[in-house]
């Protein structure tokens, strides 16, 4: 019987189906709560809508949501067709979609199929976090995993335009380009960019209108800097994040992002000087496990929905070693306790509100997490994958 129940457990086509049942679950749960409940989904929903009747995508409209759109123009094309359906189809479809590029991208991975399960297993509480916003961070860290992977498969037209959906949705994507030095054909990658971002520039110009477009790009980028400013407030729902962890402890929340990303930024990137690795593709799942996480931890703007994509990344390492450790048990252990489940009701509300909220100690796991991949992308010799193992 319990053979069975694992064999069942450890199937991925079973975790897959629980991924779907949990994303309409949750969204109908989020539907039945009334519309303040899926406040993100309208947000959303209006950045279509609004770039139909060309007005402005980064200004209040308190009649029909609160807080403000920080997502591009081009997000107006993704969100298209579920913005012309019900609202209560409208959700479920949404959050089902960003479900199956997630699904996709782990399936994608060169693991076996039982440590795929155990991938998605592992991240199945902070994905119905993500869901519960009806956020789209589920579809990027996928659409990030991807891009990894078809540069590996030398699919470059695909993984450019995974990377570029993220930039023209979020930004967060540019970090897809950490996996640029190990493309095969760069030429051909920068020439399908830069068509790609043409076309995706234009596209909303289809059904609006060129100097509308044009204007909101101008509007983004002035709307991310107050963004910012706010984010840094102590004790919110943002910044958490190391730097948030940091501001946070110290109470000073005039500290710069500069001050963190001098210190982060050249921690990231020391471990491009190991040239010779380059080829070895563990090395650069690795560096796509960093990326995720450092995407997430040098971020002010992360908040709990965001980690879905920082726990991806510990589960790319931590799946990847071919011999677990006490260290390497108890950092997935930390991980899982205190970054998983922090928002949920494992945690009394008095603690959640006083300490994990108020010092952003859900990113502290992934501090500890990232800081360990560093040195073993430093110290470790990948050419004979004696320490990871993967299925190609």
């Amino acid at each position: 019987m319990k053979e069975k129940f694992l064999k069942i457990l450890l199937n991925p086509k079973f975790i897959f189906g629980v991924y779907l049942i949990a994303a309409i679950v949750v969204t109908l749960s989020k539907f039945s709560r009334g519309q303040r409940a899926i406040n993100n989904y309208l947000i959303f929903k209006n950045v279509f809508l609004h770039t139909l009747e060309q007005k402005n995508l980064y200004t209040e409209y308190p009649d029909l949501y609160f807080d403000t759109n920080f997502y591009g123009v081009f997000f107006s094309l993704i969100v298209f067709p579920f913005s012309i359906m019900p609202d209560w189809l409208g959700i479920i479809l949404w959050n089902m979609a960003n479900a199956v590029i997630f699904i996709y991208a782990i399936h994608k991975l060169p693991i076996s199929e039982t440590k795929k399960a155990i991938f998605g297993l592992l991240c199945l509480q902070e994905f119905i976090t993500a869901a519960s916003s009806l956020q789209f961070n589920i579809a990027l860290t996928g659409l990030l995993i991807l891009s990894a992977i078809y540069i590996y498969e030398r699919k470059e037209i695909k993984s450019v335009t995974a990377i570029l959906i993220g930039v023209f949705v979020k930004l967060y994507g540019i970090i897809g380009l950490s996996q640029f030095f190990f493309i095969k054909n760069k030429i051909k990658f920068i020439f399908v960019g830069i068509a790609a971002a043409g076309l995706f520039f234009v596209a909303p110009m289809v059904y609006s209108s060129p100097q509308f477009v044009i204007q909101c790009y101008s509007d983004w980028f002035y709307a991310l800097g107050p963004k910012n400013a706010h984010n840094q407030i102590l004790g919110n729902m943002q910044d958490i994040s190391l730097m948030g962890f940091v501001r946070r402890i110290l109470g000073d929340a005039a500290i710069s992002n500069l001050t963190f990303i001098s210190f982060g930024l050249p921690l990231f990137v020391l471990p491009y000087i190991r040239i010779k690795q380059y080829k070895n593709y563990a090395f650069q799942l690795m560096i796509l496990s960093s990326s995720l996480l450092f995407l997430v931890l040098f971020s002010s703007g992360s908040e709990s929905p965001t980690y879905i994509i920082a726990v991806a990344g510990v589960m790319i390492w931590f799946l990847l070693q071919k011999e677990r450790t006490p260290i390497v048990w108890g950092m997935l252990i930390f991980v899982i306790i205190l970054t998983c489940f922090s928002p949920s009701d494992l945690f009394p509300k008095s603690i959640k509100e006083n300490y994990i909220i108020k010092y952003s100690l859900k990113a502290v796991p992934c501090i500890v997490v990232w800081l360990r991949i560093i040195y073993e992308l430093m110290t470790r010799d990948f050419l004979f994958n004696k320490h990871y193992e993967l299925k190609k």
